[in-house]
Formats: C-alpha cells, structure tokens, sequence
C-alpha cells in the first residue's frame, strides 16, 4: 500500500530541503480516507504549524521594503536586501517564504484531494480550514513575487499552481508560473470555498467564515486598482466582503485605551483579531527571543537586538495632529498608536532639543544639549549656541536656526540613548503578547484593517460619505476628535493610506499598499538606506527574486522575475 508523508509535500515539486513530519510521523493514505475524523487533527496541525516559519520572513519583506522602520546600520543578514532593495535570488529568508508557503499549500492540498466533502459539518469545516490557507498562500505568494494587479494582470507573470503532491512524482514536469490574473483566481477560488465550508465558529487562532471574508475583501482591494484609474467591479466586492464581516457582529474595535495594550493580549481574547497564527512562550526559550520578529525592534527585560527603530517618517505622521509626549513626567499620547512605540530613554542625562538637519545629502539627528532661563532656553550643539525659538511653547515644539543657515524644527525630549548615531525609538507591536519579552502571533486580519478595506473601496467607488465614515472610525478611536471632517476626490488618496500607514504599521502591509496604488516609496529620513531614492511601483525591484533554489530544484521551467 503506497504510503503518503503528509507534509512530504512538494519536497518533488518545488523544495530543495527535508522532508516535513507531524509529531505524529507518517499516515497511511486509506486510514486518513476510511477514518478522517481520527486523522484531520494532525493533519491541520501540520498546516498551521507551517504558517509560523512562514510568517517571519513574510513580516521581513512586507515591513522592512517600507518606510515606518529604520536600521542603525547595514547588515550581514539576508534581511537588509529588503531594506537596501538590493534583490538577489540566493537570500535564505525568501526561500523560507517559498518554502513554507508551498508546504502549507501542499499539506491543504493534501487535506482536500484525501478528505470526501459532505460527511459531516465538522470534517466540512476542516476542508474550509485547509481551503482558506491555501488560499491565503496564494495571495500573499503572488503579491510578493508578481506586479501589482493594476500592471497587465493578465500577462505578467504570478506563481506556479501546484494543488496537492502529483500521482507520479518520477515522470514530473510542471507548468511554469502562471499569471497574476490567474494566481490570484486560484486564491479567490479557494477562499470562496472556504467561506462556503466554515460554518462552526472557532477562535481567532483558526481559519472562519469571517477570516476568509477578511481575506477576500483584501485581496479585491488589491485588484481594484489605484485610485486615478480604480476597477469598479472589484471596488464594489472589497466593500461587499468587507460589510459581511462587519456586520456579522462577530468583532468589534477595542476602545482606545485597551487598544493601546493590543499587543499584549493573546489572540483568543482579542475581540478585534478575526485570524492570527499562534504563538505560545515554549516555542521560545532564552537566547531565542533574540530571533522573533521583535527581537529587532527592541531590546526587552535583556532580550532582542534592538537594532530597528520607529522612522522619523512614521513618528512624524503620529505627530501630525499634536505631539506625542512619551517622557513619564509628560506622559501624553495624541495618536492612540504611539503607544506602540517606546523611546529608550536616558533619564540621566540632561534634557535636548532633538530635531533633524541635512548632513550633506543625507538626514540626521542632533540632540543638542538644552539650559533654561526663564522664557529663554538655549541649546548647545558642539561649541555653538543657539536661543530656541517657540513654534508651540505649550507643546515644547521650538526652531533653530543653524549654524548651515537653515532652520530646523524640533522638540525639547528627554536624551534618548544612541545605538550607533541614532536615537532609539523602540518598536514593541510585535512583542509582550502575555507580557512575555518578544512573545508575538502575527496578526493576519483584524476588524481595523476591515474598515479601511472598506473605506478605501468605497473612495474608489465615489461613494466618499460612506468611505469618511468609515475612515473616521479607525481615525477617532486612536485621536480623540480627530475625525476628517471631508473627505473627496482632491484628499482621499492620501487621508486613506496615510491611515492605513499609521493603524498596520508593523504588520508587513505597507511596502504592498504603496505598490499597489502606484505610488512610489521614498524614505528620506534618517538611517544607513539610500535616503534620496525614489522607488517607483514600475520598478523591477518592487518584485522579490524567485529563489534560486527553488528554481533549481523545480521538474520544468519555472522563469525568474526581471533583473532590471
């Protein structure tokens, strides 16, 4: 009797690496088909395991190709390709992406070939789980390492298809990769076919109805086109999706303050996460900490590098509507999302004025030493001295003019300790789930996110009464009267990402939300990266490289992305 590894996978399809076993080992084929209510469990075990090896360099590429993060200096780890958008296919994090994604593909394949619909609600709601991961593979796979959908969908190219492990393994030839247009079917298919199985309703940690509602509302968003020229018809089920998961009452967004301790709660008790892959603190033990995602935003209680700041960009739109005081004599938060970040404060070291100045063609932070005198307060920066002048003297918001005859404006802070030359500001939202150091489940949808799907599609759709409103409630809950008051064709554009910029922050959407649009990613503010480079959604570098591994090992041609 032939044996099925489940999670052998694609190891003969498209990996170059060991085969996968489930705690449980192997599975004979006839058991899982005569018995599959003894062996669904470990089945989908061995799926959503998957989905944690996947998720870091998912977070990587989508987060680190922004500009809400900074890195004190150029790095040895395959990671700062992302960064510095020096793409080359032999980078060991993207062919953990690969990798992992088509295992997971692989296993639900295996799941839905092996497993007859119809038995029962709960074997069906198992199909619907093993349906929406694949979908969701596909998805984030194609956005990855295919153009955004608004570039001739059907003639670049996306991912290969590969739904399950072939019959015969030996005499393999596969297609090469298919179109965007239809990689990104295959995700709408399978993830229609999960809305349609997931009818028991389970905690966040597990695929639902409404995860893959969720899903579906952003994988239309991302195929409605950018806002000059929008695709109607996709606008139109964004927000269709979209109102199916508000309306179903299932999630609700957390007031502001408990909002503010959203990392810190464990997924089955958020009621605003709709999917988030589970994490639990023995999956970390000492020194492993170090290598969570957060371990590279902050150092926690002696654990993390903390080599990954805050961008002056990213702190700047927090800011806009009123300064954030994060100094505990001070203590006060305008954007509830501040909260997130934490500047490594010196406390004993004497107060600054912090503002940035051009250095030649590049940006960078002084922290010029402050005395006061009364109303006058002067800052000391190598030998020079400058009188500050008041730009908001309440909000201790001043300018200089300096000695390169510019004037910069800045803030009077607390000294914020250096790594390198730049000061620290901490990124904690992928940490302190539990309040356990650099304990994370990343977050794959949550009700905020839904919302400004929502509102953005509708934008698209003119429909800008409807899209205000929903913009307003992301926007108030996290500034208190901070609502637009309008919202048209003049100002949607920018209200809307810069919106979606400040609530997914550190959630791996951004680089994609500005490609898709067509906008470009500029990142002039302080760091190692090229701060003059304008990166354009044409660009060939807004694609990841195919890995050079998985190209060597796949049974027929799989073509690689441009190289310029």
């Amino acid at each position: 009797m032939k044996k099925i590894l489940i999670a052998f996978l694609a190891t003969t399809v498209l990996l170059a690496c060991d085969i996968d076993r489930l705690p449980q080992g192997s599975l004979d084929s006839e058991t899982i088909v005569n018995d599959p209510d003894a062996s669904l469990e470990s089945l989908l075990n061995g799926m959503y395991a998957q989905l944690k090896s996947w998720s870091d360099p998912m977070h990587r590429m989508g987060e680190y190709a922004g500009d809400n993060m900074m890195i004190r200096g150029s790095s040895t780890d395959a990671f700062y390709e992302f960064i510095s958008y020096s793409r080359t296919p032999n980078n060991y994090r993207l062919t953990q992406f690969w990798d992992s994604g088509y295992k997971a593909i692989a296993q639900a394949s295996n799941i839905i070939d092996m497993i007859e619909e119809g038995q029962s609600e709960e074997i069906d709601n198992n199909l619907g789980e093993a349906y929406y991961v694949r979908g969701m593979m596909y998805f984030y796979l194609t956005r990855a390492f295919g153009r955004p959908y608004y570039q001739n969908p059907q003639t670049n190219l996306g991912v290969p298809i590969v739904n399950g492990t072939p019959d015969d393994v030996i005499n393999l030839e596969l297609e090469d990769r298919a179109t965007v247009e239809e990689s990104y079917q295959q995700a709408i298919t399978d993830l229609k076919k999960a809305e349609e199985l997931l009818t028991i309703e389970k905690e966040s940690i597990y695929a639902t109805k409404e995860a893959a509602q969720a899903m579906l509302s952003r994988v239309y968003l991302f195929m409605s086109g950018t806002y000059e020229s929008p695709n109607t018809e996709y606008a139109q089920l964004a927000v269709d999706y979209a109102t199916e998961v508000i309306g179903s009452g299932k999630y609700s967004l957390l007031p502001r303050e408990e909002f503010m301790e959203y990392n810190t709660f464990i997924p089955e008790n958020n009621a605003e996460t709709i999917f988030a892959i589970k994490r639990v603190a023995s999956e970390f033990s000492g020194y492993d900490h170090y290598y969570g995602v957060g371990g590279m935003y902050a150092n926690i209680g002696g654990m993390g590098w903390g080599e990954m700041y805050a961008s002056a960009k990213y702190i700047d739109l927090l800011d806009e509507t009123g300064r954030n005081d994060w100094r505990p004599e001070s203590y006060n938060l305008v954007d509830a999302r501040a909260a997130f970040i934490q500047p490594t404060y010196d406390n004993s070291a004497p107060e600054v004025f912090r503002f940035i100045k051009e250095d030649g063609d590049d940006l960078n932070y002084v922290q010029a030493e402050i005395t006061r005198s009364g109303n006058t307060i002067t800052a000391e920066d190598d030998t020079d001295s400058y009188t500050l002048t008041p730009v908001d003297a309440n909000q201790e918001i001043y300018s200089i003019q300096y000695r390169d005859g510019k004037t910069y404006t800045g803030v009077i802070d607390n000294y914020i300790s250096l790594n390198r030359v730049y000061p620290q500001f901490y990124i904690t939202k992928a940490s302190l789930e539990g309040e356990e150091s650099h304990l994370h489940s990343p977050v794959i949808s949550r009700l905020g996110e839904i919302y400004l799907n929502r509102a953005e599609a509708y934008a698209k759709l003119g429909n800008y009464s409807a899209a205000l409103d929903d913009l307003n409630m992301i926007r108030e809950r996290s500034i208190v009267d901070g609502g637009y008051s309008s919202l048209d064709a003049s100002n949607a554009s920018e209200r809307i990402d810069k919106e979606r910029q400040l609530e997914l922050a550190y959630q791996a959407e951004r680089s994609y939300d500005v490609f898709r649009n067509g906008k470009a990613l500029t990142r002039e503010y302080p760091g190692p990266h090229n701060q003059n480079e304008v990166i354009p959604a044409t660009d060939f570098r807004v694609l990841f490289y195919i890995p050079q591994d998985a190209i060597n090992s796949y049974p027929g041609t799989l073509t690689q992305n441009p190289t310029q």
